[in-house]
């Protein structure tokens, strides 16, 4: 049985695992959850009742939670870039960059949406969107001095920390602009929508980009 993955192309987290399957060309089939397609979203959900993107099955077995999946494909379905390094310690540095960009800025990114969404009642859209302003400032600032002398994220290989990077930092900016003060992290940023595995789930989400509850700026 080949590979499925369930999700939506313009979920951050389900881009995340396209760009590991994408960086090795790991052949599978994508199950979009959407009104146009209820038995997926039927299945999805039979499946996993917590019913958040994305869900990796493969056979007999099913895998949640981005970071599992990618390591899940690294194990299961290795290809020709190795996302996790072999070192311990080396894959130690990536997790936690990758850690870092899922609870640091991509976390905090998700205020200012589900405020504007109502999802926090007791915040006004402004109120959440300055809030996750002052948190991805810290980020964005934290970034600019890690990313000194560095191609990508954990040095010059791409990897997981990588996968979780384009994403957040690509509807951050959406959220709260990264300004010229950080000419690192602004270059990092257009490496990653550069990277051809990014670029073309960049691409196959943008029919959605009215989605966007903040408004989706007319770049990128």
């Amino acid at each position: 049985m080949a590979l499925a993955l369930y999700g939506h192309p313009f979920s951050s987290y389900t881009q995340k695992a396209l760009i590991a399957l994408y960086e090795n060309g790991t052949p599978f089939e994508f199950r979009c959850i959407g009104p146009d397609t209820p038995q997926h979203s039927a299945e999805w959900l039979r499946r996993w009742p917590l019913g958040k993107f994305p869900l990796l099955v493969d056979g007999d077995r099913q895998v949640v939670e981005t970071s599992i999946i990618i390591e899940y494909l690294q194990l299961a379905h290795p290809g020709p870039v190795r996302l996790l390094p072999a070192d311990p310690m080396a894959a130690l540095d990536v997790r936690f960059l990758d850690r870092f960009f899922d609870l640091h800025v991509m976390d905090a990114m998700q205020i200012a949406v589900d405020s504007a969404l109502g999802r926090i009642p007791v915040t006004s859209p402004a109120a959440g969107r300055a809030l996750a302003g002052e948190r991805l400032e810290r980020a964005y600032a934290w970034l600019e001095g890690w990313l000194a002398g560095r191609t990508w994220a954990a040095g010059e290989e791409f990897t997981l920390a990588d996968c979780a990077a384009a994403p957040s930092l690509f509807y951050a900016d959406w959220t709260h602009r990264i300004s010229d003060a950080h000419p690192m992290l602004r270059a990092y940023r257009a490496r990653l929508l550069a990277r051809p595995s990014f670029a073309r789930a960049v691409d196959e989400a943008r029919p959605f980009r009215p989605l966007f509850p903040l408004g989706a700026p007319e770049r990128d």
